[in-house]
């Protein structure tokens, strides 16, 4: 089983018994079944699960239900014994081709007999036509492929390492030379295989590539087939989009370009495209912004933005022409700078930095600014050895009208430290991540002075 981050999410969502379903979405094939299956089989007494996919007939089966009772009485009728109040969780996945069930979950974890789990991809169904969502009774969770951490541990990357690797960013001390040289080894590693599970895990088994990128090729073809089953009646071009990603990110300027689509494209046409792709996760834009001031969302364009791939492995294999050797073999053909992008659009992601970059004819180009901890850190990615060199954050950083205390070059090489610009391994990008919020957040404060009329214009008299 690899290990991912969201089981322990799930856990401690169920742990703490909040009186919600949890459903857990993202895109195809990025292991949403799998865990939720495991969570399950190891947390309850007994399991049923409805998959509305490969069992079509249990949509027909709750069609026209209006109460909880109704679809309970349906449920005992179909899986009799295995429905144990108070020891049965029920998982309903695929849940986008039943969609009155979203609503009626409300209703289900009211009745409070059984726990329930959703899983959904938004690949063939758009979330936002839901026309009403059970706010408060039901929390989601975004999946993601395996970042870069989860690919280090499957790949048998020991805890104790993990942590002192996190150490030595916190702390901003250099890593083992052997070490460092190693985790690079693994990135590479990583820029072929990528985070889909599928992959990763012909890749444990077998350790042959050719495998791999068979597995992500028949992962790009359900896409293209998802994306084709949509686009029948909207034609929003979604997988003409979807192939132009590695070409437009192995441009100069990495901007995806229109005209390349369409010469007589306009983007109001097209935002829908951009924005399905968006939400069924298979892609992940990275809109310009104004100024690199908090908060960095009044500043987003619309117009102007890079669009990345879901996943560094897939990504390479839309490449094709043999690029897992010439990644390996470091050929100066492949573009290294925009799959190296990829991957940081992805950690960056996958950890919940919503992506920007900043583009200024007076100040350059960032590859990203994002907002953490309440303030703006500028980030860039560097392939080769000029890592040294980054004009657009050094002219950014000394403008004091934009009070940015810092900044990130993640690059070949080890860590260090020039001013104000902090220079990580490319592999740390793992460890950029938010900090949560506390459980509580209390601010006491007393307003009794407001309590009488008379007493305050008496004291702002006497004042």
């Amino acid at each position: 089983m690899l290990q991912r981050k969201i089981y322990k999410r799930i856990n401690e969502f169920y742990k703490e018994r909040p009186g919600k379903a949890l459903m857990i979405v993202g895109a195809r094939q990025v292991g949403k079944s799998y865990i939720v299956e495991e969570f399950c089989k190891a947390h309850y007494e007994s399991f049923v699960k409805m998959d509305f996919i490969e069992n079509p007939e249990f949509v027909s089966a709750l069609d026209g239900a209006e109460s909880a009772d109704e679809i309970l009485l349906r449920l005992s009728a179909l899986f009799g014994d295995k429905m144990i109040p108070g020891k049965t969780i029920i998982f309903f996945d695929e849940v986008q081709e039943c969609r009155d069930l979203i609503t009626q979950i409300k209703y289900l974890v009211q009745d409070g007999t059984y726990d329930y789990v959703l899983s959904g991809s938004l690949l063939g169904t758009v979330f936002r036509d839901i026309v009403s969502a059970p706010v408060g009774y039901m929390d989601i969770i975004q999946m993601y492929p395996l970042d870069f951490e989860e690919f280090a541990t499957a790949n048998g990357v020991g805890a104790n390492v993990i942590n002192v690797l996190r150490g030595s960013f916190e702390n901003k001390t250099p890593v083992d030379s052997y070490i460092h040289e190693r985790m690079m080894q693994l990135f590479e590693l990583y820029l072929i295989v990528g985070g889909m599970p599928a992959a990763v895990s012909t890749y444990l088994e077998t350790k042959n590539l050719h495998r791999v990128a068979d597995e992500q090729n028949a992962i790009l073809r359900l896409y293209r087939h998802d994306i084709s089953k949509c686009d029948e009646q909207d034609r929003l071009y979604l997988n003409d989009i979807f192939d132009l990603i590695p070409s437009e990110l192995n441009a100069k300027n990495k901007r995806f370009i229109l005209k390349n689509l369409n010469e007589k494209a306009r983007f109001d046409k097209y935002y829908d495209s951009f924005l399905w792709l968006k939400n069924a996760g298979v892609a992940l834009p990275t809109n310009v912004i104004d100024e690199p001031k908090v908060p960095l969302l009044l500043s987003k364009s619309r117009n102007l933005f890079k669009l990345f791939s879901n996943d560094v492995g897939l990504l390479a294999a839309q490449y094709g022409g043999e690029i897992q050797l010439k990644i390996l073999r470091h050929e100066t053909t492949i573009n290294f700078g925009s799959i190296y992008e990829n991957v940081a659009a992805q950690e960056l992601t996958a950890h919940g930095f919503v992506l920007y970059y900043y583009n200024s004819k007076k100040y350059g180009e960032l590859d990203f600014v994002i907002e953490r901890n309440g303030y703006v850190l500028p980030v860039e990615i560097k392939s080769g050895k000029d890592y040294y060199r980054h004009n657009a954050m050094d002219n950014v950083l000394s403008q004091s009208d934009f009070g940015i205390k810092e900044g990130y070059v993640f690059c070949g090489g080890n860590i260090e430290q020039a001013g104000k610009i902090t220079y990580f391994p490319i592999y740390m990008l793992m460890f950029l991540e938010k900090k949560e919020l506390p459980d509580e957040i209390l601010f006491e404060t007393d307003f009794s002075d407001l309590r009488d009329l008379e007493s305050i214009k008496a004291k702002h008299n006497s004042n």
